[in-house]
């Protein structure tokens, strides 16, 4: 009697299971937009985003909002804000904005043109300072981890030193002296001064993958050392660097915010968020909507800029569980 073959093992489209490929780009997309946070903080960020730059205008281009930051008038309501949200039904007088719906300071600026105005400040700050202390950090790293030798020795040395420095204490001496040039040279300044922490980290991974497989094969072949870094290796670091440049960011508007506060950031007859919540710090017992409409738009922008970071962190790295692909 002969035995009869075993029967093969059903596949995963006789059992039902649809099996999709994706690409890299396509999990860390999914994995992201999976992460209810970051979500959160996207759109909270692109609300803040688009209402600071629409509705005054930037660059010469004009808004929809039809008053402006330096324009004075006659205080309307004694400068109280005429925001209404409370619905009828609930007591209130419904939705609707006013003439001036976070108020007006004390000699009749209309407060949200001053208020989107100095969040405009305060983001073209800190994306400056995200984009150059991650290009600056980004290659001093990149030369320190794949070099090694003299050119990492001179180059951690430089950075030890950048380290032990207080950053509040280099972007004060950088504040004064430059905080009255615009806000595109303060944030390109700033930006120079507070890349050793990508730089550190960068390191550490340009000394991981330049031992891997393929960055010997591509000695092997002849390739140059300059292709291998920026062709080879600094492609598989993407994921760390959009991170840390987003932390950056975040990180930033809270340093701008610090210098404008003491005196030492955006200087007068501009404004940015610090400098208004330290112009009103005293009128909190008296006009608190002075220094609280600053506030929120500090506290909204760093911490939606954070949620995305770390959105990006989870989605990035394939170790992560809580938000599966």
């Amino acid at each position: 009697m002969t035995l009869s073959a075993q029967a093969p093992a059903p596949d995963s489209a006789a059992q039902g299971i649809a099996i999709v490929a994706r690409t890299q780009a396509q999990m860390v997309r999914r994995r992201f937009f999976r992460h209810r946070a970051a979500l959160a903080g996207m759109i909270i960020f692109g609300a803040v985003l688009v209402l600071s730059f629409t509705s005054i205008g930037f660059a010469g281009i004009p808004g929809w909002w039809g008053q402006s930051y330096l324009t004075t008038g006659a205080l309307v309501n004694q400068g109280k804000p005429t925001l209404s949200v409370v619905p009828e039904f609930l007591g209130g007088s419904g939705f609707h904005l006013g003439a001036h719906p976070f108020g007006q300071d004390d000699i009749g600026v209309d407060y949200f043109a001053k208020t989107m105005r100095g969040a405009q400040q305060s983001i073209v700050v800190a994306f400056l300072v995200g984009i150059v202390a991650t290009t600056v950090g980004a290659v001093i790293g990149a030369l320190a981890g794949y070099y090694r030798g003299r050119i990492e020795a001179v180059l951690m040395r430089l950075t030890d030193v950048m380290i032990t420095i207080p950053v509040l204490i280099i972007a004060a001496v950088v504040g004064r002296r430059f905080g009255d040039s615009g806000v595109v040279l303060l944030g390109i300044v700033l930006g120079l001064v507070i890349w050793p922490s990508m730089a550190r980290l960068l390191r550490g991974e340009f000394l991981s993958l330049r031992e891997k497989e393929f960055v010997e094969a591509a000695r092997a072949v002849g390739t140059s050392a300059s292709r291998i870094i920026f062709r080879h290796i600094l492609p598989n670091t993407v994921g760390v660097i959009i991170v840390s440049a987003t932390l950056a960011i975040a990180n930033a508007v809270l340093l701008e915010s610090a210098l404008s506060f003491l005196g030492l950031g955006v200087q007068a007859p501009d404004t940015s968020l610090g400098q208004l919540v330290n112009e009103y710090r005293s009128a909190f017992s008296t006009r608190p909507w002075l220094f609280w409409w600053p506030g929120i738009f500090i506290i909204a922008i760093a911490l939606s800029i954070n949620f995305i970071g770390d959105g990006l962190r989870d989605a990035f790295d394939p170790r992560q569980t809580r938000v599966r692909a």
